[in-house]
């Protein structure tokens, strides 16, 4: 024990004597800082170091701590800039270069937050080539996990310029809502991207932050040993090397080969599930093969296969060789293909589809292509298809499932938000809430938990938060039903209840088969909307129709709204579409309505007694048309909770 007492002084020993002069991550070249308010600047170095700060030919001193870390606190700055920033100490000077203040948001959430302008690039590709704006610009933190503790800093990140190419990687959304507010103020707009696909809203919140719902504090100490996660994640790859895997035939079999002759296809039509196309319930591998016409004007140029989206994973072939493959099923699939994979005449296009639960296949309602410069040729229509593998789907009561730190409690927090709480910010965009479906009403305590968090840790208790409402999304139903999506918007609207924070609703900007809607634009600009009334204090009618209040009067229900700008309408002329009525036993029918002002009268033929409304309650409403003057949509809504 002596031994090992003595090991660790000497290393800790050790490493002070070599420490030096270190900054943050976010703390270099290009980076933004936040306008209008006092600033910290902070790192690390030996205790008693003397350390010296130079900005705008002022010098700020201090001296690092025992625990080896130093802050200084700057005065408030308008905006402007470039400027140059130099920090020493008796041995290192490090100088940091085009540094400008503007406005600082920081800007996190799941896939939607994520999705960069690349991969949204057919539909924004004049956006991306006319990008110029040196002023915008975004910090983007990598993807980290921590089960254990808050961490003071991250292993890499830059500050980049939303200039050419370098636009690419830039948070669409985020892109759009700074584009707004850059173009109307004229100053720098930072982004500071912490977003991760896939993820639940408690990972995101602080160990002191959480809400009291016991099973996530338990988790949260579960965590905390890292033998035990090590051994259920061991134990689980251990399991899964064990399973047998069924052999897949067309791997064996060579099928995407030129020289492959087919036997036994059937025909299959692509986009498609063929689960809809007489295959009943296969899990598995499936192939698909179709002969495709390739014109001579598209030979030896550069080309690009747009495949849709595929559920769940797929490789693609053509002519024998493999050109693609994409491992799950959210992204569209989108092949650049070199000069000389193509032939003139009949191209041999082979898709290996992996399927591991639900229907698999292709996804109707997305682009199936092949182009070159202006040639385009259709991928619809009728493939041949034949099943590689099956896989036996039993329950075994010895399965071990892995553990995954990015659906924690409290591990994105530690790892991606916490190193960034000294840095001083405008406020918070969250788009978030896909993860969270499955259980919406605790969402309802969890996110205005994330709110006061973040707003603790920020030492701000106004700080603005915007958040994104989550769009339609999946199969249109078109009777009333009940919708755990609709539940989940539901928690996100009462989170207005907290001071200081504005919805951006988006339940028009869905797309029935894609959870990451192509349409990031709109979504952008709204929340820019939002901004600038919260944030900026402007006088803008930032919302759609909200409901104020109901009321029951004889055989109708009158519903009053607020934020309906000049005018409470309908974005097509049309009756109010996605609202329903019922009575005593919640029996809901589609309802008759007229808008009066900002009233709207609502009642139903054979429904003498009603007592509840609902508006567009759907996972994904087919028409919900409710907005103001201003075009914007009127949130979903419900009086029978």
């Amino acid at each position: 024990m002596k031994k090992y007492f003595l090991l660790i002084t000497f290393c800790v020993f050790a490493f002070t004597l070599h420490a030096q002069l270190r900054l943050p991550k976010l703390v270099s070249d290009g980076m933004i800082l936040q306008r209008q308010t006092a600033l910290k600047i902070w790192g690390w170095d030996n205790e008693g170091s003397k350390i010296q700060v130079k900005f705008q030919n002022i010098i700020y001193k201090t001296v690092v701590s025992k625990s080896g870390r130093w802050q200084l606190n700057l005065p408030a700055f308008e905006a402007g800039g470039p400027y140059q920033m130099e920090v020493t100490d008796a041995k290192t000077k490090i100088t940091i270069n085009d540094v400008l203040i503007g406005d600082v948001w920081f800007c996190s959430g799941q896939s939607n937050m994520v999705h960069q302008l690349n991969i949204h690039d057919v539909t924004y590709a004049k956006e991306i080539v006319e990008a110029n704006f040196p002023q915008i610009r975004q910090f983007w933190v990598p993807t980290l996990t921590n089960l254990v503790s808050a961490q003071e800093d991250i292993p890499a990140g830059q500050w980049k310029k939303a200039v050419g190419e370098e636009v690419r990687p830039f948070s669409a959304v985020a892109y759009f809502f700074a584009k707004q507010l850059h173009q109307k103020y004229q100053i720098p707009i930072g982004i500071i991207n912490a977003s991760v696909g896939g993820t639940p809203i408690e990972a995101w919140i602080s160990e002191e932050g959480l809400p009291e719902i016991p099973s996530m504090k338990e988790l949260v100490n579960k965590n905390k040993d890292t033998a035990r996660i090590n051994e259920v994640n061991r134990k689980s790859q251990e399991y899964s090397r064990s399973v047998p895997q069924p052999s897949d035939e067309g791997m064996t079999g060579k099928w995407y080969e030129t020289n492959y002759i087919p036997k036994n296809w059937k025909n299959i039509n692509v986009p498609g599930y063929w689960e809809d196309q007489g295959i009943r319930n296969l899990d598995g591998i499936v192939w698909y093969r179709k002969e495709i016409e390739i014109p001579t004007s598209m030979i030896g140029k550069n080309a690009k296969v747009f495949l849709g989206r595929i559920v769940d994973a797929d490789e693609l072939y053509i002519n024998g060789k493999k050109v693609g493959s994409t491992g799950y099923m959210y992204p569209q699939r989108r092949y650049a293909l070199a000069p000389e994979i193509l032939k003139a005449g009949k191209n041999i296009f082979v898709v290996r589809v992996t399927n591991n639960g639900g229907k698999g296949g292709f996804v109707p309602d997305k682009p199936y292509c092949i182009f070159s410069e202006k040639d385009t040729v259709d991928l619809k229509g009728t493939w041949q298809y034949k099943v590689g593998a099956v896989f036996q789907r039993q329950f075994n009561p010895n399965a071990v499932f892995p553990i995954s730190a990015q659906n924690q409690p409290t591990a994105l927090y530690n790892a991606m938000v916490a190193h960034a709480i000294p840095y001083a910010i405008k406020g918070i965009c969250w788009y978030q809430g896909e993860s969270n479906a499955g259980k919406p009403v605790e969402y309802a305590q969890l996110l205005p938990a994330l709110i006061k968090d973040w707003r603790q840790k920020w030492n701000n208790t106004t700080l603005p938060f915007l958040y994104i409402q989550l769009p339609g999304y999946m199969e249109y139903d078109y009777l009333p039903s009940e919708s755990s999506w609709a539940v989940l918007r539901e928690s996100q609207a009462k989170a207005l209840s907290v001071l200081n924070t504005a919805m951006t609703v988006a339940i028009d900007l869905g797309e029935w088969n894609d959870i990451h809607p192509d349409n990031k634009k709109d979504v952008g600009e709204r929340l820019a909307l939002t901004a600038l009334k919260l944030a900026y204090h402007e006088n803008v009618i930032h919302s759609g129709p909200s409901l104020l209040s109901s009321e029951i009067k004889d055989h109708q229900i009158i519903l009053t709204f607020e934020n309906i700008g000049n005018e409470l309408k309908t974005k097509d002329g049309e009756p109010i579409g996605d609202l329903a009525i019922a009575g005593a036993d919640k029996k809901f029918v589609w309802a008759k309505s007229k808008i009066e002002g900002n009233k709207v009268i609502v009642w139903a033929d054979g429904i003498s007694t009603p007592k509840f409304v609902r508006y567009a309650w759907a996972d994904n409403p087919i028409n919900p048309n409710l907005i103001n003057a201003e075009g914007l949509p009127a949130s979903p809504f419900r009086t029978d909770n």
